[in-house]
Protein backbone atom coordinates (compact mmCIF):
# COMPACT_ATOMS: atom_id res chain seq x y z
CA UNK A 1 0.00 0.00 0.00
CA UNK A 2 1.47 3.34 -0.78
CA UNK A 3 0.74 6.47 0.86
CA UNK A 4 1.13 9.95 -1.04
CA UNK A 5 0.85 13.03 0.80
CA UNK A 6 -2.07 15.40 0.23
CA UNK A 7 -1.60 17.91 -2.49
CA UNK A 8 -1.35 21.77 -0.84
CA UNK A 9 -3.55 24.17 -2.50
CA UNK A 10 -2.23 27.26 -4.23
CA UNK A 11 -2.95 29.40 -1.54
CA UNK A 12 -0.74 27.29 1.29
CA UNK A 13 1.71 26.12 -1.29
CA UNK A 14 2.60 30.48 -2.04
CA UNK A 15 2.72 30.59 1.91
CA UNK A 16 5.37 28.20 2.27
CA UNK A 17 7.71 29.46 -0.74
CA UNK A 18 7.12 33.07 0.26
CA UNK A 19 8.12 32.10 4.18
CA UNK A 20 10.82 30.33 2.57
CA UNK A 21 11.86 33.01 0.45
CA UNK A 22 11.61 35.31 3.14
CA UNK A 23 14.29 33.27 5.79
CA UNK A 24 16.64 33.21 2.74
CA UNK A 25 16.79 36.58 2.31
CA UNK A 26 16.84 37.43 5.95
CA UNK A 27 19.92 35.05 6.32
CA UNK A 28 21.64 36.23 3.27
CA UNK A 29 21.05 39.86 4.56
CA UNK A 30 22.60 38.95 8.18
CA UNK A 31 25.80 37.45 6.55
CA UNK A 32 26.12 39.80 4.60
CA UNK A 33 26.10 42.38 7.69
CA UNK A 34 28.18 40.25 9.10
CA UNK A 35 30.71 40.42 6.62
CA UNK A 36 30.83 44.30 6.43
CA UNK A 37 34.66 44.87 7.16
CA UNK A 38 33.89 48.92 7.82
CA UNK A 39 31.58 46.94 10.96
CA UNK A 40 34.89 44.85 12.06
CA UNK A 41 37.11 48.52 12.60
CA UNK A 42 34.38 50.18 14.03
CA UNK A 43 36.05 51.02 17.01
CA UNK A 44 39.35 51.56 15.05
CA UNK A 45 41.47 54.76 16.83
CA UNK A 46 42.02 55.77 12.88
CA UNK A 47 37.84 56.56 12.53
CA UNK A 48 38.37 59.18 15.39
CA UNK A 49 41.00 61.17 14.19
CA UNK A 50 40.32 64.83 12.98
CA UNK A 51 40.87 66.26 9.75
CA UNK A 52 43.31 68.90 11.11
CA UNK A 53 45.09 65.16 12.68
CA UNK A 54 44.83 63.70 9.53
CA UNK A 55 46.19 66.87 7.43
CA UNK A 56 49.35 66.67 10.18
CA UNK A 57 49.99 62.69 9.61
CA UNK A 58 49.55 62.78 5.16
CA UNK A 59 51.68 64.46 3.03
CA UNK A 60 49.20 66.96 0.75
CA UNK A 61 48.57 64.58 -2.42
CA UNK A 62 47.78 61.70 0.06
CA UNK A 63 45.49 63.38 2.11
CA UNK A 64 43.21 64.70 -1.11
CA UNK A 65 43.12 61.22 -1.98
CA UNK A 66 42.38 59.24 1.11
CA UNK A 67 40.40 62.06 2.96
CA UNK A 68 38.99 64.37 0.16
CA UNK A 69 38.52 61.23 -2.66
CA UNK A 70 40.42 62.97 -4.83
CA UNK A 71 42.80 61.12 -7.66
CA UNK A 72 46.37 61.67 -8.89
CA UNK A 73 47.49 62.44 -12.67
CA UNK A 74 47.55 58.69 -13.81
CA UNK A 75 52.00 57.60 -14.28
CA UNK A 76 53.22 59.60 -11.32
CA UNK A 77 53.13 57.16 -8.88
CA UNK A 78 56.36 55.14 -8.12
CA UNK A 79 54.39 52.49 -7.16
CA UNK A 80 53.58 51.74 -10.77
CA UNK A 81 56.81 50.03 -11.09
CA UNK A 82 57.55 47.81 -7.77
CA UNK A 83 57.75 44.62 -8.55
CA UNK A 84 59.32 42.81 -5.57
CA UNK A 85 57.55 40.70 -3.41
CA UNK A 86 55.50 42.43 -0.51
CA UNK A 87 52.33 44.07 0.60
CA UNK A 88 50.60 47.26 -0.81
CA UNK A 89 49.11 48.84 2.56
CA UNK A 90 47.13 51.97 3.33
CA UNK A 91 48.94 55.02 4.03
CA UNK A 92 46.92 56.09 5.96
CA UNK A 93 46.76 53.25 8.92
CA UNK A 94 49.09 50.28 7.41
CA UNK A 95 46.56 48.21 7.15
CA UNK A 96 47.75 45.61 4.20
CA UNK A 97 45.21 45.93 1.14
CA UNK A 98 46.48 43.86 -1.75
CA UNK A 99 49.54 41.19 -2.30
CA UNK A 100 52.59 42.03 -4.86
CA UNK A 101 51.47 38.71 -6.44
CA UNK A 102 47.38 40.08 -7.29
CA UNK A 103 49.60 43.63 -8.67
CA UNK A 104 49.67 44.12 -12.83
CA UNK A 105 50.06 46.47 -15.56
CA UNK A 106 47.07 48.27 -16.49
CA UNK A 107 47.91 50.44 -18.85
CA UNK A 108 46.18 52.72 -17.25
CA UNK A 109 48.52 54.68 -15.11
CA UNK A 110 47.48 53.79 -11.78
CA UNK A 111 48.95 50.49 -9.79
CA UNK A 112 46.26 47.95 -9.94
CA UNK A 113 45.55 44.76 -8.75
CA UNK A 114 42.98 42.20 -9.69
CA UNK A 115 42.37 40.99 -6.16
CA UNK A 116 42.24 42.33 -2.42
CA UNK A 117 42.69 41.06 0.84
CA UNK A 118 39.72 39.37 2.00
CA UNK A 119 37.68 42.03 4.85
CA UNK A 120 40.45 44.56 4.23
CA UNK A 121 38.36 46.93 1.80
CA UNK A 122 34.84 48.58 2.07
CA UNK A 123 32.72 49.65 -0.92
CA UNK A 124 30.23 52.52 -1.79
CA UNK A 125 28.59 53.63 -5.01
CA UNK A 126 29.95 56.57 -7.02
CA UNK A 127 28.63 59.00 -8.99
CA UNK A 128 30.42 62.16 -9.08
CA UNK A 129 31.63 62.04 -12.63
CA UNK A 130 28.00 61.34 -13.95
CA UNK A 131 28.18 57.83 -14.40
CA UNK A 132 28.15 54.97 -11.46
CA UNK A 133 31.11 53.56 -10.37
CA UNK A 134 31.97 51.05 -7.47
CA UNK A 135 34.21 52.93 -5.03
CA UNK A 136 36.67 51.34 -2.60
CA UNK A 137 38.46 52.14 0.66
CA UNK A 138 40.14 50.82 3.67
CA UNK A 139 38.02 49.14 5.92
CA UNK A 140 40.24 50.21 9.06
CA UNK A 141 40.69 54.16 8.50
CA UNK A 142 37.64 54.52 5.41
CA UNK A 143 40.68 56.19 3.36
CA UNK A 144 39.54 56.40 -0.18
CA UNK A 145 42.08 54.17 -1.99
CA UNK A 146 40.16 53.90 -5.97
CA UNK A 147 37.61 52.04 -8.04
CA UNK A 148 36.97 48.75 -9.47
CA UNK A 149 35.88 47.95 -12.26
CA UNK A 150 35.22 44.35 -14.26
CA UNK A 151 37.57 44.75 -17.01
CA UNK A 152 40.50 43.06 -15.15
CA UNK A 153 42.49 39.88 -15.71
CA UNK A 154 41.77 35.93 -15.10
CA UNK A 155 41.23 34.26 -12.49
CA UNK A 156 38.76 37.68 -11.15
CA UNK A 157 38.55 39.82 -13.99
CA UNK A 158 38.52 42.73 -11.35
CA UNK A 159 40.70 45.68 -11.58
CA UNK A 160 41.13 47.46 -8.41
CA UNK A 161 42.86 50.84 -9.88
CA UNK A 162 44.28 52.28 -6.64
CA UNK A 163 45.86 56.06 -6.34
CA UNK A 164 49.42 55.35 -5.22
CA UNK A 165 49.65 57.93 -3.10
CA UNK A 166 46.90 56.11 -0.93
CA UNK A 167 49.53 53.25 -0.88
CA UNK A 168 52.69 52.05 0.62
CA UNK A 169 54.45 48.88 0.04
CA UNK A 170 55.85 46.80 2.16
CA UNK A 171 58.71 44.59 1.16
CA UNK A 172 58.84 40.77 2.54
Amino acid sequence: MSRTAPALDPSRRALMFSGAALGLFALARSKAHAADPAQAFANSPFRKLTEADWRKRLPGASFDVLRQEGTEYPGTSPLLNEHRKGLFACLGCDLPLFRSDWKFDSHTGWPSFYRAIDGALGFKRDLKIGMERKEYHCARCLGHQGHVFDDGPAPTGLRYCNNGVALKFVPV
